[in-house]
């Protein structure tokens, strides 16, 4: 079965007629027979929209009741039931009443669509998620109902349905969208004459880019090449120069008389890294094209007019806009430009424009392709070996009375020309070459000493020679440039494999990261800077080296993180080549940026989520145990009061007493949700003195029965660094927890002893026990665990209890106890000089 088809009319404002079109469509296709019914249509009590519903089948509603009010909502199951082919469901962005199969209108007609059924729906512009806060600054009104653009962009046809201004504003004065009651006051807010010409503005743009999907998606499938003018989209050609700007400017102002203009600014490098750009300057004008609202786009490409023409084919441009070439008159020997050949080249479907500008004509100079890259001394080096060294090699030679002959000289002079292209180029190794020539022509063929040839072999050898030692030399540097690329590339994988596994392991180490980036690119000084918008000044994230810069423009080197972050360099100026590297380690800065800024926002959601899942326990658990013991102390109160009642003593001794229970209950309770509030807001400071445990333990143990526990304290022991208050509080939250779980009539074990530094006390119960994977979590904050009766607590005692401990430097732990039970182990630190070097004596057990 195959996915139903979404048609949407897409409306400018409310009441333009989406609805209206949407079921006069319904009506053309009842009448070409398709099966067409009204899955939900609202008509507002619109008579015109009403008298198109007649003739229409209409899918029965679904009521749902909610608050005291019954909804009719669109009933999926029923139009699942009923299998038409055409669907018509009314707003799409509408949000279901509480109970309803889907939370959105928009989720049920994609159920719709997935069981082959086709829908016609209508949607409003102001109702699209991209567009929400837009439409808010723009009228005032916030949308809260909302449908995701995707869920429109995948309509198969987007139909829009707009009307004027004045027109829609003459519609809702007569009536024919709101009552009467409301249209005074619709007219001086929502439907005023900006606000109205604004969305209609949005909806036109928003659908104008929607054709152009679609337009491109045609051309690609089916491979046009040529450009169809239908959205003027001016390309600026970039050549890292300063007349960069210029041409920016100048295509900026041609889209400024076209509305719907877009510029797109393209800077062509070659796929060798050789380039004479301005990195600096390239990033000045990438901002400046961004600033202007167009977009800057960076592409490989040996051939620069054909990637440029190709460039512009592709995003389907109208114009180009290139600067007069900046090369001097002699340089046209080489060919004719680009400018020229662009425009030689472009056919009618695209127009050239080459602008002057302050550079043009001054040269642009020779790229230092590899001169910067082998350093001065080896150049000279080179120039060295090709010209001083065939002089040398000449003079050698012509001392010489027997010299090894012609075809030797040739090889030697040969050597010396493959010498230059390995040390200095291919330049060294072309005068190598041309000197070489001279000096064989003028002092080893016949006549010597002059420039003629007597014998023709002789002239075939010199012109072998130098055809191959110019092809020798060109070879010999092509191998080491390729040689050259071969390190350069190993060692950016190299790096691209650091920074991967640096992913990988989840590294969030942005200081060494920035280090290393400095120290790769031997910068003084690297940083990492950041905005809030375009107009906000720049912070400094992190930062290596000494005195970072402070702003993009201030340093050497600066490479845009998306729009408002940039990795600024100092130091020195890099080429071309080197910002491929530099883009990578850009992007994994700020990678680790965002995943710090992520994970601060989880551990703020987690804490948030902590604090809600609290909050909830408490009301959940607070509710009973709260009102449990009110209720009691109610009753006693009203029955004490009541004069319908001749009250014994001994029955007023006993309400007294329920009394005197209940606020007991009460109290324990406040107290520890007071001291649970305390811990979670860390706010609890121990008062850490000496103390002998025997003096805390019988304070602790005083609410419960005595009958209850069985205490065994060493005298021996030593004494402990512990809050007494805090201790006394944790003790006898922790024993009255064991005697609550333990069975009638075995008591509960408290017994101490000395380990070390440290001093330990058990509180076993014989019990049910708690399976080991549910040890911890008794421990969390209102857990009560089994079968525990309501009104025995709200699960905070063991939570308190251990918060006072760990807050002392203890710790406590639950074991099971031998034979069945559970074991609390509460170790505290030993008083400094008080520690035990093994473990203390036990008395015989006492029972209190």
């Amino acid at each position: 079965m195959g996915r139903g088809k979404l048609r949407i009319y897409l409306g400018a404002a409310p009441g333009v007629g989406k609805t209206y079109a949407m079921l006069s469509e319904a009506h053309r296709r009842v009448e070409r027979g398709t099966d067409c019914v009204v899955a939900f249509v609202e008509p507002y009590d619109r008579p015109r929209t009403e008298a198109l519903l007649h003739g229409l089948e209409q899918v029965r509603r679904r009521e749902i009741t909610h608050r005291g009010a019954v909804f009719a909502e669109m009933d999926v199951d029923a139009v699942l039931e009923r299998r038409p082919a055409v669907a018509l469901v009314d707003e799409l962005a509408h949000t279901n009443v509480p109970g309803s199969r889907n939370a959105k209108r928009w989720q049920d007609v994609e159920e719709l669509l997935a069981a082959g059924i086709d829908v016609i729906s209508t949607v409003n512009i102001q109702h699209l998620e991209s567009l929400g806060d837009v439409v808010d600054s723009i009228t005032g009104v916030p949308q809260r109902e909302t449908v995701p653009d995707e869920v429109v962009r995948r309509a198969e046809q987007i139909e829009l349905v707009d009307m004027a201004p004045q027109a829609l504003r003459r519609r809702m004065a007569h009536g024919n969208i709101y009552k009467p009651d409301r249209v005074d006051a619709a007219l001086s807010n929502y439907f005023r004459p900006g606000n109205l010409t604004a969305l209609r503005e949005l909806a036109l743009l928003w659908l104008a880019d929607r054709v152009d999907e679609y337009l491109q998606q045609y051309r690609g499938e089916h491979n046009i090449r040529s450009t169809w003018q239908a959205r003027e989209r001016i390309v600026v050609g970039l050549t890292g120069g300063p007349e960069g700007r210029t041409l920016i400017r100048r295509a900026s102002r041609m889209a400024a008389k076209g509305s719907g203009s877009e510029i797109l600014a393209v800077y062509i490098a070659r796929s060798d890294g050789l380039t004479s750009a301005s990195p600096k300057e390239l990033a000045v004008q990438r901002t400046l094209v961004e600033d202007l609202g167009g977009s800057f786009h960076h592409v490989i490409g040996d051939d620069v007019p054909s990637a440029l023409l190709e460039f512009a084919r592709g995003v389907n441009a109208t114009q180009i806009v290139l600067g007069s070439s900046r090369r001097k008159s002699w340089q046209y020997l080489f060919g004719p430009g680009v400018g020229a050949t662009v425009a030689r080249d472009s056919w009618p479907d695209l127009d050239v424009h080459i602008v002057t500008h302050d550079e043009a004509g001054k040269g642009r100079g020779l790229p230092g392709a590899r001169g910067a890259r082998l350093g001065r001394s080896r150049i000279a080096a080179g120039w060295a070996a090709g010209v001083v060294a065939p002089v040398l090699l000449a003079l050698v030679l012509t001392g010489m009375e027997n010299g090894p002959g012609l075809a030797n000289d040739v090889l030697l002079f040969l050597f010396l020309t493959v010498t230059a292209a390995l040390i200095g180029g291919l330049l060294p190794a072309l005068a190598s070459a041309a000197v070489g020539s001279l000096l064989l022509n003028y002092y080893f063929t016949q006549p010597t000493h002059t420039l003629d040839i007597a014998e023709p072999h002789n002239l075939v050898a010199i012109v072998v020679f130098f055809a191959v030692a110019v092809a020798v030399a060109s070879v010999v540097d092509l191998a080491a440039r390729r040689t050259h690329q071969a390190a350069r590339l190993r060692a950016e994988s190299e790096i691209l494999s650091f920074l991967a596994g640096s992913v990988l392991r989840g590294e969030t180490a942005l200081d060494a990261l920035l280090e290393r980036v400095r120290e790769t690119f031997a910068m003084e000084s690297v940083a990492l800077l950041e905005r809030a918008g375009g107009i906000e000044p720049w912070t400094c994230t992190a930062s290596a080296g000494p005195d970072p810069a402070a702003r993009p423009e201030d340093a050497d080197v600066d490479m845009p993180v998306g729009d408002h972050m940039a990795l600024a360099l100092s130091g020195r100026v890099l080429p071309a080549e080197d910002r491929r590297v530099l883009a990578a380690f850009a992007t994994q800065a700020a990678v680790v940026v965002d995943r710090r800024r992520l994970v601060g926002e989880a551990e703020a959601a987690r804490a948030l989520a902590e604090g809600n899942r609290i909050r909830t326990a408490l009301l959940a658990a607070v509710s009973h145990d709260l009102r449990t013991p009110l209720a009691g102390i109610k009753a006693a109160v009203s029955s004490l009061r009541s004069d319908d009642v001749a009250w014994s003593k001994e029955d007023e001794a006993e309400l007294l007493a329920g009394i005197e229970d209940g606020a007991d209950r009460l109290d324990h309770l406040v107290g520890n949700l007071l001291d649970m509030s305390r811990l979670q807001t860390g706010t609890v400071t121990p008062l850490i003195r000496e103390t002998s445990l025997d003096e805390v333990i019988p304070l602790a143990l005083a609410g419960v029965p005595p009958e209850s526990v069985v205490l065994d304290i060493p005298e021996s022991l030593p004494m402990v660094a512990v809050d007494r208050g805090l201790l006394e509080r944790a003790v006898a939250n922790i024993v009255e927890n064991a005697v609550k779980y333990s069975p009638a009539g075995t008591p509960v074990t408290v017994a101490a002893s000395a380990l070390g530094e440290r001093v330990e006390l058990r509180v076993a119960d014989r019990g049910s026990g708690v399976p080991d994977e549910e040890k911890d979590r008794i421990f969390e904050p209102f857990q009560r665990y089994g079968d525990a009766p309501r009104g025995a607590g709200v699960g905070l005692g063991l939570a308190v209890a251990r918060g006072f401990v760990e807050s002392m430097g203890g710790t406590l732990t639950a074991e099971d106890t031998p034979g069945g039970g559970m074991t609390m182990v509460l170790t505290l630190c030993a008083a400094p000089g008080h520690g035990s070097k093994g473990t203390a004596g036990l008395p015989a057990r006492a029972a209190t």
